[in-house]
């Protein structure tokens, strides 16, 4: 039977929308359990208050926050919007990502384990400002991984590393020289550390833009929160976000300018 591509994308659409919020609802657990310092890998879930263990029914992502009315089944305490919000974003991170290339293969599961794991820390570092390496070991391995299948492996890998290096490196670099001058911290090493990373992704000249954004980003919640302190992660998980989606074609239209 003949499927029409418009039906395809929405069937595709559809099926990664369901698993963004699958994994929205397990990275949203396991930065909780992070942040109060449980084990994240095993156990099961249980209401934060009054520490009955879930059902299945009770974890259906989306659906059950909705039909329960925003409430635990068995004490009636409110819960959180953000589980359901946390679904619903990486759930239509997922669909964006698909819409935008059209595409269905190795590097689009790239990025989705990327968002993953960008939306992972970002949760942790808004809670204890803190960002685990261990999300950062977990997005340098899928990269790695990603190299077997490029097909120019070579380039691909000194691209990543030469924006690893360039970005991560400069920024340490500049962070260090500000810690001496101010006379504290001026930059988390957790964010050293994530621009690192996320650069691997976009390579050198990418990885400025994503560096601006991050730093504009990260300006409009200073003044928007009106705090004089703020997690950087998120802002810059945002602009890799951006990055990964639009940064070649920002790149194109900037060098057309010259």
């Amino acid at each position: 039977m003949f499927i029409s591509e418009t039906w395809l994308i929405i069937y595709i659409s559809c099926v990664l929308f369901m698993f963004g919020a699958v994994f929205g609802s397990f990275i949203n657990c396991v930065a909780g359990r992070i942040v109060a310092g449980k084990d994240w890998i095993r156990g099961r879930s249980y209401c934060g208050s009054c520490g009955h263990e879930l059902s299945a029914l009770d974890l259906v992502p989306i659906l059950s926050y909705i039909f329960l009315g925003g409430k635990c089944r068995y004490c009636h305490t409110h819960i959180s919007a953000r589980y359901m919000l946390t679904e619903l974003l990486l759930g239509t991170l997922f669909v964006w990502r698909f819409l935008v290339f059209k595409t269905v293969d190795f590097l689009m599961f790239r990025d989705l384990i990327l968002f993953v794991l960008l939306l992972g820390l970002s949760l942790v570092d808004l809670d204890s400002y803190i960002i685990p390496d261990g999300f950062i070991v977990a997005g340098i391995i899928n990269w790695l991984i990603s190299i077997i299948f490029v097909e120019n492996k070579l380039s691909y890998f000194i691209k990543g590393i030469t924006g690893g290096l360039f970005i991560g490196g400069g920024i340490l670099v500049l962070s260090l020289i500000m810690d001496k001058i101010l006379g504290k911290e001026s930059l988390g090493g957790g964010d050293v550390k994530l621009l690192f990373m996320v650069c691997l992704y976009t390579g050198p000249y990418i990885g400025l833009f994503l560096l601006f954004l991050s730093c504009v980003i990260g300006l409009l919640f200073v003044l928007l929160l009106k705090k004089g302190k703020i997690p950087f992660g998120p802002s810059i998980s945002m602009a890799a976000f951006v990055a990964a989606l639009y940064g070649e074609v920002i790149l194109r239209w900037y060098l057309s300018l010259f």
